[in-house]
Protein backbone atom coordinates (compact mmCIF):
# COMPACT_ATOMS: atom_id res chain seq x y z
CA UNK A 1 0.00 0.00 0.00
CA UNK A 2 0.85 3.65 -0.73
CA UNK A 3 0.05 6.91 0.22
CA UNK A 4 -0.03 8.00 -3.75
CA UNK A 5 -2.36 4.75 -4.73
CA UNK A 6 -4.71 5.20 -1.60
CA UNK A 7 -5.21 8.95 -2.94
CA UNK A 8 -5.38 8.10 -6.91
CA UNK A 9 -7.66 5.49 -6.26
CA UNK A 10 -10.15 8.05 -4.35
CA UNK A 11 -9.76 10.21 -7.59
CA UNK A 12 -10.35 7.80 -9.91
CA UNK A 13 -13.40 6.75 -8.31
CA UNK A 14 -14.70 10.40 -7.45
CA UNK A 15 -14.36 11.43 -11.08
CA UNK A 16 -14.81 8.17 -13.39
CA UNK A 17 -18.83 7.21 -13.86
CA UNK A 18 -18.36 3.83 -15.41
CA UNK A 19 -17.21 1.34 -14.60
CA UNK A 20 -16.96 -2.73 -15.68
CA UNK A 21 -18.52 -5.44 -13.73
CA UNK A 22 -17.04 -8.98 -14.61
CA UNK A 23 -19.65 -11.69 -13.68
CA UNK A 24 -19.67 -15.65 -14.57
CA UNK A 25 -22.66 -17.54 -15.03
CA UNK A 26 -23.04 -21.02 -12.63
CA UNK A 27 -21.07 -22.99 -15.43
CA UNK A 28 -18.26 -20.48 -15.56
CA UNK A 29 -18.86 -18.41 -18.88
CA UNK A 30 -17.47 -15.15 -18.24
CA UNK A 31 -19.26 -11.54 -18.94
CA UNK A 32 -18.30 -8.12 -18.44
CA UNK A 33 -20.71 -5.18 -19.02
CA UNK A 34 -19.59 -1.52 -18.42
CA UNK A 35 -22.70 0.36 -16.11
CA UNK A 36 -22.83 3.63 -14.69
CA UNK A 37 -22.12 3.71 -11.07
CA UNK A 38 -22.53 5.33 -8.03
CA UNK A 39 -20.82 4.35 -4.60
CA UNK A 40 -21.86 5.43 -0.39
CA UNK A 41 -19.30 6.16 2.32
CA UNK A 42 -18.77 2.28 2.70
CA UNK A 43 -17.48 2.31 -0.95
CA UNK A 44 -20.27 -0.05 -2.04
CA UNK A 45 -21.07 0.46 -5.61
CA UNK A 46 -24.68 0.70 -6.90
CA UNK A 47 -26.01 0.47 -10.81
CA UNK A 48 -29.09 -0.10 -12.07
CA UNK A 49 -29.85 -2.56 -14.56
CA UNK A 50 -32.42 -4.74 -16.51
CA UNK A 51 -32.51 -7.76 -14.09
CA UNK A 52 -32.88 -10.16 -17.47
CA UNK A 53 -29.20 -8.39 -18.63
CA UNK A 54 -26.70 -11.28 -18.84
CA UNK A 55 -25.31 -9.86 -15.52
CA UNK A 56 -27.72 -9.35 -14.04
CA UNK A 57 -28.65 -12.89 -14.43
CA UNK A 58 -24.93 -14.15 -13.69
CA UNK A 59 -25.25 -12.24 -10.16
CA UNK A 60 -28.21 -14.31 -9.61
CA UNK A 61 -26.22 -17.23 -9.90
CA UNK A 62 -22.29 -16.01 -8.46
CA UNK A 63 -22.25 -13.55 -6.16
CA UNK A 64 -18.10 -13.47 -7.05
CA UNK A 65 -17.70 -10.01 -9.29
CA UNK A 66 -14.55 -8.24 -9.79
CA UNK A 67 -15.13 -4.50 -11.23
CA UNK A 68 -12.86 -2.07 -12.85
CA UNK A 69 -12.81 1.34 -12.97
CA UNK A 70 -10.26 2.78 -15.43
CA UNK A 71 -9.17 6.33 -15.65
CA UNK A 72 -8.56 6.14 -19.69
CA UNK A 73 -8.98 10.44 -20.02
CA UNK A 74 -5.44 10.52 -19.62
CA UNK A 75 -2.85 10.33 -22.39
CA UNK A 76 -1.64 6.65 -23.96
CA UNK A 77 0.29 4.80 -21.25
CA UNK A 78 -0.58 6.64 -18.39
CA UNK A 79 -3.93 5.02 -18.04
CA UNK A 80 -4.63 4.02 -14.18
CA UNK A 81 -7.29 2.22 -12.53
CA UNK A 82 -9.23 0.64 -9.60
CA UNK A 83 -9.70 -3.19 -9.49
CA UNK A 84 -12.06 -4.28 -6.78
CA UNK A 85 -13.33 -7.79 -5.67
CA UNK A 86 -16.55 -7.91 -4.44
CA UNK A 87 -19.91 -10.26 -3.41
CA UNK A 88 -22.91 -8.32 -5.65
CA UNK A 89 -26.54 -9.15 -5.16
CA UNK A 90 -30.03 -7.71 -6.20
CA UNK A 91 -31.62 -5.45 -3.83
CA UNK A 92 -35.19 -6.55 -3.29
CA UNK A 93 -35.64 -4.23 0.33
CA UNK A 94 -37.78 -0.77 -0.78
CA UNK A 95 -35.65 1.52 1.89
CA UNK A 96 -32.09 0.04 0.24
CA UNK A 97 -33.26 1.17 -3.04
CA UNK A 98 -34.49 4.86 -1.75
CA UNK A 99 -31.00 4.54 -0.22
CA UNK A 100 -29.04 3.98 -3.89
CA UNK A 101 -31.33 6.24 -5.68
CA UNK A 102 -30.79 9.42 -2.93
CA UNK A 103 -27.15 8.64 -4.07
CA UNK A 104 -28.22 9.47 -7.50
CA UNK A 105 -30.78 11.33 -7.74
CA UNK A 106 -30.60 13.59 -4.65
CA UNK A 107 -33.74 14.39 -3.48
CA UNK A 108 -35.41 13.81 -6.61
CA UNK A 109 -36.15 9.86 -6.97
CA UNK A 110 -38.06 7.37 -8.37
CA UNK A 111 -40.43 5.17 -6.31
CA UNK A 112 -38.95 1.98 -5.00
CA UNK A 113 -42.00 -0.07 -7.13
CA UNK A 114 -39.81 1.18 -10.08
CA UNK A 115 -36.62 -1.09 -9.14
CA UNK A 116 -38.83 -4.29 -7.35
CA UNK A 117 -41.33 -6.38 -7.64
CA UNK A 118 -42.65 -7.07 -11.17
CA UNK A 119 -40.27 -4.39 -12.44
CA UNK A 120 -38.05 -4.81 -15.41
CA UNK A 121 -35.01 -2.97 -13.89
CA UNK A 122 -33.65 -3.46 -10.54
CA UNK A 123 -30.54 -1.97 -8.44
CA UNK A 124 -27.59 -4.09 -7.78
CA UNK A 125 -25.49 -3.60 -4.31
CA UNK A 126 -21.33 -4.74 -4.79
CA UNK A 127 -19.73 -4.48 -1.08
CA UNK A 128 -15.64 -4.62 -2.09
CA UNK A 129 -13.46 -7.29 -0.18
CA UNK A 130 -10.44 -6.34 -2.00
CA UNK A 131 -8.83 -3.26 -3.87
CA UNK A 132 -6.18 -2.77 -5.71
CA UNK A 133 -4.76 -0.14 -8.84
CA UNK A 134 -2.18 -0.87 -11.05
CA UNK A 135 1.21 0.16 -11.37
CA UNK A 136 3.97 -0.11 -13.81
CA UNK A 137 8.15 -0.98 -13.36
CA UNK A 138 10.09 1.36 -16.15
CA UNK A 139 13.92 0.52 -16.08
CA UNK A 140 15.64 3.31 -18.39
CA UNK A 141 11.87 4.70 -19.83
CA UNK A 142 11.04 1.15 -21.15
CA UNK A 143 8.23 -0.48 -20.21
CA UNK A 144 8.91 -4.05 -17.77
CA UNK A 145 5.64 -5.22 -16.74
CA UNK A 146 2.80 -3.68 -14.61
CA UNK A 147 1.24 -4.71 -11.43
CA UNK A 148 -1.44 -4.91 -8.81
CA UNK A 149 -0.99 -2.43 -5.58
CA UNK A 150 -3.32 -3.11 -2.75
CA UNK A 151 -5.50 -0.20 -1.50
CA UNK A 152 -6.99 0.24 1.68
CA UNK A 153 -10.42 0.06 1.71
CA UNK A 154 -10.32 2.13 5.07
CA UNK A 155 -8.57 5.11 3.22
CA UNK A 156 -11.25 5.52 0.50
Amino acid sequence: MSEYHDKRAKEILQTIKYATIATTSADGTPWNSPVRHVYDEDLNIYWFSDKEGQHSRNIRENENVFIVIYDSTVPEGDGEGVYIQAKAYEINDPEEVRFARRIKKGPTMDAPDDFIGDAVRRVYKAIPQQVWMNDAEINNNVFVRDYRVAVSLDSL
